[in-house]
């Protein structure tokens, strides 16, 4: 009995240790917000658009992806940039850190408690970043739809896994035609699609092993489509798998069709496909 209290006192202890290390981090970040104003504003959904059009627009010609989809989502995903994500950590598309991640983290509870957020310096990188975050295997088929086709992108992103709600392509398609996001697409001809395919294609399948083969496992099978399966071990949970394999804990869900969080130990999850 006596050993049992000491255990509960010290895993405690140790959770209070690790939420004071939370909540200091978050304090210096959001001290920093407030010492560069970027937490003063209160946007409408107008006055985000009329901010932040231009960015879009830009990342649109890059990188084929439509102005009105990034506009809509970073709407959306950031409450018009009034979110503690967007006000503190720059961070406009909810994007998680991952093990490549070596930039100043945000923590805030979302699929896990605490789960880790990546810091920008400004909005901007936050809409880049956004861009790079999509330009990956599981979106890939998406590039090849034209930079105006704002409602088969936001099937795409759907079915790709972007978000588990539902009605996510509803969502993005009505915030869309209701502020009229389309007006800030623009066709591109035969030849500008060609020549931006090839840029994007090109980054998409530099990497692929990124994805593919620095995180071969040796507790789990490749088959010959190029799907790693990870085997559920002791102490593995959904956060710490996706750290491995520099995923998101959503993205392991929707791979593996997964409801909660659960996992046992010897089940097998689709970790790359």
């Amino acid at each position: 009995m006596k050993n049992i209290l000491l255990c509960i006192l010290a895993l405690t202890l140790f959770s209070a240790c690790g939420s004071r290390k939370f909540s200091k981090n978050n304090k210096k970040i959001e001290k920093n917000a407030k010492r560069t104003g970027d937490d003063d504003v209160n946007h409408t959904a107008l006055s985000y658009i009329n901010l932040y059009k231009d960015v879009a627009i830009s990342q649109m010609k890059n990188n084929g992806i439509p102005a009105s989809i990034i506009l809509a989502q970073g709407l959306l995903e950031s409450g018009n940039g009034n979110s503690s994500l967007a006000k503190y950590a720059n961070n406009h598309f909810g994007i998680k850190c991952t093990s490549d991640w070596t930039g100043k983290v945000y923590y805030k509870d979302d699929d896990q408690k605490n789960d880790c957020f990546r810091v920008y310096k400004n909005a901007q990188e936050s809409f880049k970043d956004h861009s790079v975050f999509l330009k990956r295997k599981r979106y890939s088929a998406l590039f090849e739809l034209d930079r105006n086709d704002y409602k088969n992108w936001a099937i795409g992103l759907k079915q790709a896994g972007y978000a588990t709600n539902p009605k996510y392509p509803e969502l993005l398609t009505g915030i869309i035609e209701k502020y009229k996001l389309y007006q800030y697409d623009s066709p591109e001809s035969e030849t500008e699609k060609f020549s931006r395919e090839n840029r994007v294609f090109a980054e998409i399948n530099k990497n692929i092993p990124l994805e593919n083969k620095k995180f071969n496992p040796t507790n789990g099978p490749q088959n010959n489509n190029n799907t790693i399966i990870h085997e559920v071990g002791k102490g593995d949970t959904l956060f710490s798998i996706s750290k491995k394999y520099n995923l998101t804990v959503e993205e392991i869900k929707q791979l593996n069709n997964l409801v909660g969080n659960d996992i046992k130990i010897g089940q097998k999850l689709k970790v790359v496909k």
